[in-house]
């Protein structure tokens, strides 16, 4: 009897066993697969993420190839361009390096013309400088000359001048004593303001104006063939007439002026007016 217990125990517990064991089985592939669909939700999950940064990486790596054939396509066109720009540069420097070429050669051309100018106006002007010099130095012999002689007529003038300042007579008295020296003739005139001339030792005189209170005359002279017009004539001033082909010399002297009247004398050389018939009007 104890035997068929202790079976049905066993049997029992056997049974305990395998039930619990069966539940621990099923307990155990409940958690597998809890933990096999959650490795399957997460490698989803996972497979989602890298589908999509696989896809952003996609489209990264298309727009940087975008980018870079358009970069290409620049570079490759700023290259053609620089290309171009440097031949054109060659070609630039070429002609302006034959253009300064030329100029040099003008320059050097014009340099020389100029020097063969400059030295050619420099011989001249010194040939005509020295021509200068000579002809300087001739004007200068000429004025010293002139001086010389412009000196010689002043003191001959100034001689003169005292020599006719003692022979000239202001009054009546002064010219009896210049008769009486019997040096020269003098002959004496007594002239009014008129349209007619008067012949006097010779030559013919007209009175034109005097000026009582400026002791001055305006009067014409006829001396042969010629009229001679002095204004502003002074009180005792002479005036000197050259008559005839042998050019004597007269004198003539005004010592009285009243209205529209001048009174005074003409002197000659001893017989230079000729006969009394000759100062007849």
């Amino acid at each position: 009897m104890i035997a068929p217990k202790i079976l049905g125990a066993g049997v029992v517990g056997l049974a305990m066993w395998l039930g619990y064991q069966t539940y621990a089985d099923r307990s155990s592939q409940n958690a597998t697969d809890t933990r096999l669909a959650a490795i399957e939700t997460q490698l989803r999950s996972m497979r989602e993420s890298d589908a999509a940064k696989f896809a952003e990486i996609s489209s990264l790596m298309d727009a940087v190839q975008g980018r870079v054939g358009v970069t290409a396509t620049d570079l490759a066109n700023a290259q053609k361009a620089a290309a171009a720009a440097r031949k054109e540069q060659a070609r630039s420097e070429t002609a302006l390096r034959q253009a300064l070429d030329e100029q040099a050669k003008t320059v050097a051309t014009v340099r020389e013309e100029s020097e063969a100018k400059v030295a050619a106006v420099r011989q001249e002007t010194t040939s005509q400088f020295g021509e200068v010099n000579g002809q300087v130095s001739t004007v200068k012999t000429d004025l010293e000359t002139t001086r010389n002689d412009l000196a010689a007529n002043r003191r001959e003038m100034g001689d003169m001048r005292d020599s006719l300042g003692r022979q000239i007579a202001r009054n009546a008295d002064e010219l009896a004593v210049l008769k009486l020296r019997g040096e020269r003739d003098y002959f004496e005139f007594d002239i009014r303001k008129s349209k007619e001339l008067e012949r006097v030792a010779g030559i013919r005189l007209q009175l034109n104006k005097a000026d009582v209170k400026a002791k001055k005359y305006d009067i014409t002279l006829q001396v042969d063939d010629s009229k001679l017009q002095k204004k502003g004539q002074l009180l005792n001033e002479p005036i000197q007439i050259n008559v005839g082909k042998d050019r004597v010399r007269y004198e003539l002297i005004v010592n009285a002026i009243d209205k529209d009247r001048i009174r005074g004398y003409i002197s000659t050389p001893k017989n230079g007016a000729g006969s009394s018939a000759a100062l007849q009007p």
